[in-house]
């Protein structure tokens, strides 16, 4: 595969996994309603183990902008580069919330409760709060790739379970640090369902919250920018 459909491929398998364990847990009448933010956080990180797995040897699987960016300012990943990888993370995360309102078309139908059918597709705040609901976005991604970093270094590799160890560090992400925000940590992850959940036709919708899609953008671009940094400084 080429490193655009690698990408592209990746993200998609990561939503498909992600958003499609949210609806199982929140659409009316799925067989998993209710389950809970254990079954989510599980079905969040089986869906990173999945998807880097079959990105990396095409990509790197990066298949998070945050990732894209946090390489290109180490020098590590060229910058002309970046758009390719971003539009494709892009496309792919729209491809994925796609394949999940397929999935579950009938549920989607049959739920009434507008927060619940937005938060199959992106994310929001528990508490809406500009500063913190940011904060918490930078802290989460500062985690993530400053530990991805370590992860993919040469002395750190762990061959054929390289996918293991993000997989579980994300796990960790939405079990500790979840709550606030709902741990996008990936402007692609959140900005492509977001587009999809405006132009589907859901019944009940409500709005796709456009106020508040710049934290999920803004937050894991400072996050990962401060976690090159430290990098670069250790």
């Amino acid at each position: 595969m080429t490193p655009f459909i690698s990408e592209l491929i990746g993200t998609a398998i990561l939503i498909l996994f992600g958003n499609g364990v949210v609806a199982n847990v929140l659409l009316k009448h799925s067989k998993g309603a209710g389950g809970g933010w254990i079954v989510i956080t599980f079905g969040w990180a089986m869906g990173v183990f999945v998807a880097v797995f079959v990105a990396a040897e095409g990509s790197g699987a990066h298949i998070n902008p945050a990732v894209t960016v946090a390489l290109a300012l180490l020098g590590k990943f060229p910058w002309a580069s970046v758009p390719v990888y971003v539009a494709a993370q892009l496309l792919g995360a729209m491809l994925g919330s796609l394949l999940v309102w397929l999935s579950y078309k009938k549920h989607y139908d049959a739920t009434e409760d507008p927060g619940l059918l937005q938060a199959t597709f992106c994310t929001a705040p528990a508490i809406p709060h500009r500063f913190y609901n940011f904060l918490t976005e930078v802290i989460g991604t500062f985690v993530l790739v400053f530990a991805v970093l370590y992860i993919a270094a040469p002395s750190a590799s762990l061959g054929a379970l390289d996918a293991l160890p993000v997989a579980l560090l994300v796990l960790a992400l939405g079990l500790s640090l979840g709550g606030p925000t709902g741990y996008a940590i990936n402007p692609a992850r959140d900005l492509g369902p977001r587009i999809l959940h405006a132009l589907l036709p859901i019944p009940h919708k409500g709005s796709s919250g456009w106020k508040y899609s710049w934290t999920p953008i803004a937050g894991p671009l400072a996050g990962c920018a401060l976690a090159a940094a430290a990098y670069s400084v250790l």
